[in-house]
């Protein structure tokens, strides 16, 4: 599939959540109705790479979860089951029967899947259910230079704490990674990433709350595609055989040379496409 597929003209539309909340999402193609959840530090923009394929097979609409993008704000009662009924919202708005989501996304779909018989088929990859203790040591120091207006310090706080990084990453002096990380991230991806940095702590103490939860997600009827990078950590994709072990109609299948973020990058995230299509159509 070709990576320099464009991107098909979109129609920005918005439901509206129990809570009275705007959830934005970006509407494209033509075909049967897909939604597109995003993860963390995240918008529906980073994600039309993979829309732009889907959206030759499938009417797709990637949202910009709540506190981000043309959405509402997190608002101070945030959590998961608020995430499930902006989902349950727009499906109510599009009528889609079909989901993919990705890392926290990936985790509200199922969340939303196992309490509510929305979805006929779904795919994810390498969503956030918490299979094992989720760190958290991390959001301290990580909010305290978020509030000294540091928001590289933050992210190495994050990126060295909570849990996804490579091994000698996590080893790296400060001044070295603030270095390296002011001159990998910047420009457009950066200013969409800046303001997510405090829902991003937000969102993954909703990921560490789920811990012991793994066997609810049994209830999930659906057939699910699971899907894990080949350059993920091993821990990680252990994990993951043990969700679907758990899930009872799933398929978990590994793509070579993609680590977590593969379906929001740009070179990588047609290969995802490609694969979850033959599933869902």
């Amino acid at each position: 599939m070709s990576e320099n597929l464009q991107t098909p003209l979109s129609t920005l539309r918005t439901a509206v959540s129990a809570d009275g909340t705007a959830i934005g999402y970006r509407t494209m193609g033509s075909g049967p109705d897909l939604i597109v959840l995003g993860g963390t530090l995240k918008t529906a923009e980073d994600y039309l790479p993979l829309a732009a394929p889907l959206a030759r097979s499938f009417t797709v609409h990637v949202v910009d979860r709540r506190g981000r993008g043309a959405s509402g704000p997190q608002g101070p009662g945030y959590s998961l089951e608020k995430e499930v009924e902006d989902l349950i919202a727009v499906q109510a708005d599009t009528g889609a029967r079909l989901a993919f989501g990705h890392s926290y996304g990936g985790l509200v779909v199922l969340e939303t899947a196992r309490s509510h018989s929305l979805f006929d088929r779904i795919a994810v990859y390498e969503p956030g259910v918490a299979c094992a203790p989720v760190p958290t040591a991390w959001m301290a120091p990580f909010r305290e230079r978020l509030a000294a207006g540091d928001p590289y310090g933050a992210f190495i706080h994050f990126v060295q704490g909570s849990g996804g990084a490579p091994a000698f990453m996590t080893k790296l002096p400060h001044w070295y990674l603030r270095m390296v990380f002011r001159a990998a991230f910047r420009g457009p991806a950066w200013q969409r990433m800046r303001p997510l940095l405090e829902s991003c702590a937000r969102e993954h103490e909703q990921i560490a709350a789920q811990y012991g939860r793994l066997t609810e997600f049994a209830d999930v009827t659906a057939p699910v595609l699971l899907l894990v990078g080949g350059r993920t950590p091993q821990r990680h994709r252990e994990e993951f055989v043990m969700l679907r072990d758990t899930l009872p109609t799933a398929v978990l299948e590994t793509l070579d040379g993609l680590n977590h973020m593969g379906p929001s990058e740009r070179k990588p995230a047609p290969a995802v496409a490609e694969r979850i299509l033959p599933f869902l159509l």
